[in-house]
Order: structure tokens, then sequence, then C-alpha cells
């Protein structure tokens, strides 16, 4: 409406758009600058708990393999090697990921070109820890003194159809975001889809996590002593919680339109002309 209004005052002034006073583009911008809601406090109020469970996640799960479990080794001690899958995987597919999400919300105020740059490098990082995170844990089942069969549990099967349409996610959203040569239609057409998928796969990724810890905790319920609460217990099922906290203030964050990041009005008068 905004823009229908600019729109019709621009004609029937019959002024051309550099003649607009800059006082009108300014108090446009402070427009676009804030959420329909116009109050981002509660905004920052929810990226911070987001950080915070973020964080949480990390250490729970650094402390668990870390602490209870032994340790870190690379390939000359497999077991403790199997020990940086998790963490890998809860840095990237679920904390990282998260950031990477909301880039487009955080930085509201910067160039939509620098925040897909952003919104990508993040991509990226989260894209290696996974993928360093399965290589742990395939040499850990094949470098076992005893080996170990791979791809099994559920847990396995969609860990790597998650982190396969991770990477599918971001090829298909660089190719279509930054690489030249697309069309703004195009661009437009499959948006959509990426925002949905993007949201989905952080979902897949949580349910995978659950299932790694459960299964974990199975295996290992007589040393943890799971059954009597232990320490060791209690770590596993806060991290659980934990995340799927996270996940769903992510995505309540995401689908709120009043956070959504509201385009500058050069990229309004970019989208008009094309």
């Amino acid at each position: 409406m905004t823009e229908v209004a600019s729109n019709e005052t621009i004609s029937n002034t019959n002024t051309n758009s550099s003649e607009i006073p800059e006082t009108a583009v300014m108090e446009n911008y402070d427009k676009h600058d804030a959420p329909p809601g116009g109050n981002l406090g509660s905004f920052t109020g929810l990226v911070l708990l987001v950080q915070g469970l973020g964080l949480t996640a990390v250490i729970l799960v650094a402390v668990w393999m870390g602490h209870f479990r032994d340790g870190f080794a690379w390939t000359s001690d497999p077991a403790k090697e199997f020990n940086y899958h998790p963490v890998f995987m809860v840095i990237g597919l679920i904390f990282l990921y998260s950031d990477a999400i909301l880039a487009y919300r955080v930085f509201r105020n910067v160039k939509k070109m620098y925040i897909k740059v952003i919104h990508g490098f993040i991509h990226l990082g989260a894209l290696i820890f996974a993928s360093v995170g399965l290589k742990a844990v395939f040499d850990s089942h094949n470098l076992a003194a005893t080996p170990i069969p791979n791809l099994y549990s559920l847990h396995s099967w969609l860990g790597l159809i998650t982190v396969i349409m991770f990477g599918l996610q971001w090829l298909v959203g660089f190719l279509t975001f930054l690489a030249p040569g697309c069309s703004q239609g195009l661009r437009a057409l499959y948006m959509p889809h990426h925002v949905f998928w993007g949201v989905a796969i952080l979902c897949m990724a949580a349910a995978t996590a659950l299932m790694g810890i459960t299964e974990k905790a199975i295996f290992l319920k007589d040393q943890i002593q799971y059954a009597k609460k232990s320490t060791e217990g209690l770590v596993l099922n806060s991290l659980g919680i934990v995340i799927v906290a996270l996940v769903a203030l992510v995505a309540f964050v995401v689908t709120r339109p009043e956070y959504k990041r509201q385009p500058s009005p050069e990229e309004d008068h970019i989208q008009l002309m094309g």
C-alpha cells in the first residue's frame, strides 16, 4: 500500500524519482528499518536466547563426549574418534545452521548481497563440520578392532539423508542466489521452496540428533546407569531438550512476519524496475 500511494503521489505531482524530497525517502527507509510491529526488543531477546541455547548445546555435547566418554582422538583410537561425531554434528547442523537461517533477520540493515554472502559462508562452515563428523563416525566403525557395520540404524539413514539434502540445499541456493546468470523470476519462484526446505532440514537434523542421543544411551545403558538418572544421563537428556527448544525457537522467529527483513527503498526500486 505504501508503494502504491507513493507512486500515485509522484504521478499526480508530475515529478521524477530524482526529485522526491529527501525527507520522504528517509521516512520510507525508517518504515523498512523495523518490522511492522515497530519494536525489535522482543526479537533481540529471542535471538540472544537462540545463541544461548546453541552454545549450551555445544557445551553439553562437548562435556558428554570429553568428560564422560573419555575425550577425543583421531584414527589412532577409533573409539575416541567417534566422540568427534556428535560434537561436530551439533556445531554444524544445529548451532551454525540455526545462525545461518536467522542471518536475514539479524542483519536487517545490511545490504542484501552482503547478507547472502554471510548466509552462504555460515552454511558452508556447517557443511564442513558435518562432513568431518561423518568421517569420524565411519572411521570409528571401519577402523575398530572388530569392524562395526555402517548404515544399519534409522539414525544413520536419516542422518545421511539430512547431510545430503543440506549439501544440495546449499549448492542450489548458491547457484540460484549468488552465482551470476539466474533470472530474477527464477529466484522469486524458487525462494519459497528454499525457505521451506531450510527449516525442514533443520528439523530433520534435530530429529536425527535426538535419535543418536537415544541410540547411544541404549548402547551404554549399563555403563552410564541411565535408568538410575546418573549425571551423564541427565546431561544427555538436557542436551536433547536444549536442541528441541533451539529448533522450535528458530522456526518461530523465521515464521513470524513481523520479524521478516523488509527490503530497503533501493531494493524496492530494483524489484519494480525488474
